[in-house]
C-alpha cells in the first residue's frame, strides 16, 4: 500500500516510521532542502513553510515530548534550543533510516480524487520539482504540512493602519533583535510568540509596548521543586482531578494557583473572562521585564495614526518605530480542493482532528492539526500509529452519521463558554 506524506517535519517524520512499522510503502514530499519543518531555523523566511525566530525554544521538556521509541539525548537540557530540536530529528531519521524515504525539494501541487476513488480510495498526487512537475498513484495520504506558514494578518481590523509612517509586519518575518536597537516598538498579540518577541526586543529596544485583547495566563517552564512544567502537569491523576472536581471549583483553583507566582491583575495580564482557557503563555522573563517597566502592558489597540497608537482603555502611545503583529496563523491546504477539507472562519471539521468527514474511503489523514497542552511530538504520534492501521484495515471508522455527529458535538463544545475540555489548561 503506498502512502504520500506531504511534509518531513515533526509529524511528517513520525508518520513515515508508522507506515513503516505497519508495513506500508511511504513516500515522503518536503518542499524545503531539509527536515526538521517548524523547528528548523533560516535566517531569511521562505515561502509555504513555518518560520520561526532565532532564540526558539520549547515550551515543553524533553522528559515529556520525545518519540516513544527514541528519547532525547540525557545531556540535552530539559527545554531545548530549535538547533536541538533539529540535531534530534536528525539523530531519529539516521537511527531508523528514514532520509531514502523523503523527496526534497519537491512541492505538493495537487491531491486529487482518482477517477477510481469510490471503489479504491486512491488519489492522484501531483509534485513539482526543478520546474517538472509529475503525477503519482497512491493508495492514502497522510497530510503532515502543519498550520504555522499561513500567517493572520488582520490589518482591516486596526483603523488607520494604512496612515502609520512606521514598519509593520507580522511576526513571522521576525528573526532576532538586531535591527531594534534603540526603537520604540509595539507588540499586537499575546501568544507565546508575541511574548518571547517583546521580550527578547526589550533587552535592546528603546520601549516595548506589549498589546493583549484578551490577556493570558503565563506559567514558568521551572516548576513546583525545580522540576519542568508538564512533568508536574501532565500525570493521569492530574488529568483525573481537573475531569472529576465541579467546573467551577476547578476554575477558582486555577486563578488561585496561576496567581500564586504573580498578580495577573496587577500586570494587566488578568484574561477577560476565567471560564475560557486556552493554552497557556510559557514565559519564564515577562514579570522581571514588566516590573522593571522594560515591557508595558497595553489593551487592545483601537486606532493607529502616522506615529502613535491609541489603546482600548483611551491611552495612547507615541513615536512608534516599529509595530510586530503576532496575530497568529490560518489553515491552509493550497493543495486541496475544498470538497476535501473546507476551511471556514479558519475552522475545519476533521473527525477527531484527522479524517474529513466526507470521503467514501478514510484513506486521507491530516496529522498535528492540533494544539495541545502539552507536547505535540507525542500526540502527533498517537494520531499517525492510528491512522495507519486505518489505512491497512486493522482499524474501522464508525458510519458516517456517527462520524457527523461527533464533529458536531466537537463544535458544540467549542462553543461552550464553561466546559472541561477548554479547562484543559488548568493545574492545580
Amino acid at each position: 500500500m503506498k502512502v504520500a506524506v506531504i511534509g518531513a517535519g515533526n509529524s511528517g517524520l513520525i508518520s513515515i516510521k508508522c507506515c513503516l512499522d505497519e508495513g506500508l510503502e511511504p513516500t515522503c514530499y518536503e518542499r524545503s532542502e531539509d527536515i526538521g519543518g517548524l523547528w528548523r531555523f533560516t535566517p531569511e523566511v521562505e515561502s509555504g513553510r513555518a518560520s520561526i525566530y532565532e532564540s526558539v525554544v520549547t515550551n515543553t521538556s524533553k522528559e515529556m515530548m520525545c518519540y516513544s521509541d527514541f528519547p532525547f539525548p540525557e545531556n540535552f537540557p530539559n527545554f531545548l534550543h530549535n538547533s536541538k530540536m533539529l540535531e534530534y530529528y536528525k539523530k531519529f531519521v539516521e537511527k531508523f533510516d528514514l532520509l531514502k524515504y523523503i523527496q526534497f525539494q519537491t512541492i505538493v501541487r495537487s491531491v486529487k480524487k482518482h477517477p477510481s476513488f469510490s471503489s479504491t480510495g486512491q488519489w492522484e498526487v501531483t509534485t513539482e520539482k526543478n520546474g517538472k512537475q509529475d503525477t503519482t498513484i497512491f493508495d492514502a495520504v497522510l497530510v503532515c504540512s502543519g498550520h504555522h506558514s499561513d500567517p493572520y494578518y488582520p490589518l482591516e481590523d486596526f483603523p488607520g493602519i494604512n496612515t502609520f509612517k512606521g514598519e509593520h509586519f507580522h511576526s513571522r518575518e521576525y528573526k532576532n533583535s538586531k535591527a531594534f536597537n534603540g526603537k520604540r516598538v509595539v507588540v499586537v498579540g499575546m501568544g507565546n510568540s508575541g511574548a518571547d518577541i517583546a521580550v527578547e526586543l526589550s533587552r535592546t529596544a528603546a520601549q516595548v509596548f506589549l498589546s493583549t485583547r484578551r490577556g493570558s495566563w503565563v506559567m514558568s517552564r521551572v516548576f513546583e521543586h525545580g522540576y519542568p512544567w508538564d512533568i508536574c502537569f501532565d500525570t493521569r491523576f492530574q488529568n483525573w482531578l481537573r475531569n472529576t472536581l465541579p467546573t467551577s471549583f476547578v476554575i477558582w483553583l486555577t486563578e488561585k494557583k496561576m496567581n500564586a507566582w504573580f498578580d495577573h491583575a496587577n500586570f494587566g495580564l488578568q484574561p477577560r473572562d476565567s471560564t475560557q482557557f486556552k493554552e497557556p503563555l510559557f514565559n519564564d522573563e515577562l514579570p522581571s521585564r514588566i516590573t522593571c517597566g522594560y515591557v508595558v502592558v497595553k489593551p487592545d489597540v483601537t486606532e493607529f495614526t502616522e506615529t502613535s497608537l491609541k489603546f482600548e482603555d483611551g491611552t495612547s502611545v507615541e513615536n512608534i518605530d516599529v509595530v510586530i503583529f503576532a496575530t497568529g496563523y490560518r489553515f491552509s491546504f493550497p493543495f486541496l480542493d475544498e470538497s476535501i477539507i473546507k476551511v471556514k472562519d479558519n475552522k475545519i471539521s476533521l473527525y477527531r482532528n484527522i479524517f474529513p468527514e466526507n470521503l467514501e474511503k478514510p484513506t486521507l489523514g491530516v496529522i498535528g492539526l492540533i494544539q495541545p497542552l502539552g507536547p505535540i511530538m507525542s500526540s502527533s504520534e498517537i494520531q499517525a500509529r492510528w491512522v495507519t492501521r486505518v489505512f491497512k484495515g486493522l482499524c474501522t471508522l464508525p458510519p458516517p452519521d456517527a462520524i457527523r455527529k461527533d464533529i458536531e458535538k466537537k463544535k458544540e463544545i467549542a462553543m461552550s463558554s464553561i466546559h472541561r475540555d477548554t479547562a484543559g489548561g488548568i493545574i492545580l
